[in-house]
């Protein structure tokens, strides 16, 4: 297992922690990947929070949904509404993002079934994101996956990034990377 933090600022801000805490908890942990996602912050506040990031996490950094500031960071992750945002047809889509960022920056992706999976199968992107697993207070309209997760991530023909509700003693089979976020405090 791979230990991928998710960093999500609502998260901290309502927990009360700091990021520099949270990174602290993350390479004590022995994450290899960090995603900041902030999604309600300007971004002015994004972008000096992947700054101080960056200069103390120096493993992986992945930016939630905000691909103006991958600059910043070593790829970006986005969601499917994302995608298509970009353009209807996903391989245009993701070949205009990596315009946008540079061939060299990570892309992760966000799926949920086997048919998105099968979708992403097509695509030039590094991993996907596969949940939710269990159900979350950030995501709690999304469908919960389960013990089909695992059975779900054997389509895939990229690294798989289990999310959502993620523990760090959860098994998997074809899963790479497990996503944890509040559990890390």
């Amino acid at each position: 297992m791979q230990l991928y933090a998710l960093c999500d600022t609502s998260t901290l801000n309502e927990k009360g922690v700091s990021l520099s805490f949270f990174v602290e908890r993350a390479k004590k942990f022995g994450a290899e990947v960090l995603q900041y996602r902030n999604k309600h912050a300007d971004i002015a506040t994004i972008k000096s929070d992947l700054i101080l990031l960056r200069k103390i996490w120096d493993s992986f950094l992945i930016i939630n949904d905000h691909y103006e500031l991958a600059q910043f960071c070593d790829g970006i992750h986005i969601g499917q509404e994302d995608l298509y945002a970009i353009d209807p047809d996903p391989v245009r889509a993701i070949k205009i993002l990596k315009m946008a960022i540079g061939e060299d920056k990570i892309v992760g992706l966000s799926t949920h079934n086997k048919l998105e999976i099968e979708i992403s199968n097509t695509l030039n992107i590094n991993y996907i994101g596969l949940g939710a697993y269990r159900s979350t207070a950030t995501k709690p309209d999304a469908k919960v996956l389960g013990k089909e997760l695992d059975n779900i991530a054997a389509f895939s023909t990229h690294p798989v990034a289990a999310i959502g509700g993620i523990k760090l003693d959860d098994q998997f089979q074809h899963v790479t990377y497990h996503v944890i976020g509040s559990g890390l405090l």
